[in-house]
């Protein structure tokens, strides 16, 4: 496992060799655990290191996923956290009063998705800027913790199942073809808004 990280992630050869021993040290946990680090303040190829992992022990492809992704929704309680301790100052400063309250608007539409579809979207999507907006706009923090959980869990299926076609390469795949990924992750957005909306209306039916 060290030397194919060391293989694998030789354009970060500063980290790679701290990486493969960091993560050797947990085992299976240890996707979990660099997830949390990239979520909540040192960001890591990420992408390269779950398909490592994936290319290493293919049958559980499944159970890396789930921990990158529940790693992830409990570091990025960090941006949250300091987002929401008063953020919005600093939030003001970054972007203008437009675009400050066209991403509020997002927010109080539809927090679930306004959280969740960054959260499927590969680099360079500013997804840090995104948590923390959603820390400045109080969504709370069990809806926020699952979206990031069910968007990250998204993205690294996907992933992962290209690794399983392509090989440990398919880390290259998405980010040359970034839009062929945005149209995907579009279109898994708006069938799961659709089932919703449906959902909804189905409930408000039923107690007319």
């Amino acid at each position: 496992m060290k030397q194919f990280f060391l293989r694998l992630m030789a354009r970060w050869k500063f980290v790679a060799l701290f990486l493969a021993n960091f993560l050797a040290k947990f085992g299976i946990w240890g996707v979990g655990a660099v997830a949390l680090l990239d979520s909540s303040t040192i960001p890591v190829p990420m992408d390269l290191i779950l398909a490592g992992y994936v290319w290493a022990d293919k049958t559980h492809f499944w159970l890396y996923c789930l921990l990158a992704a529940a790693g992830s929704a409990v570091g990025g309680l960090l941006p949250y956290g300091l987002g929401r301790a008063g953020g919005e100052l600093f939030l003001l400063k970054r972007v203008n009063r437009k675009h400050y309250e066209r991403i509020r608007a997002r927010f109080e539409r539809q927090e679930f998705l306004a959280m969740m579809i960054p959260s499927m979207l590969p680099p360079p999507t500013p997804w840090k800027a995104c948590v923390f907006a959603a820390g400045v706009f109080e969504m709370r923090v069990v809806p926020f913790m699952l979206s990031v959980f069910c968007g990250r869990l998204v993205r690294w299926l996907v992933l992962s199942a290209l690794v399983l076609k392509l090989g440990p390469g398919a880390v290259d795949v998405v980010e040359h073809h970034r839009l062929a990924l945005l149209a995907i992750v579009g279109g898994l957005a708006v069938a799961g808004f659709a089932w919703w909306w449906i959902q909804k209306k189905r409930a408000g039916k039923l107690e007319d």
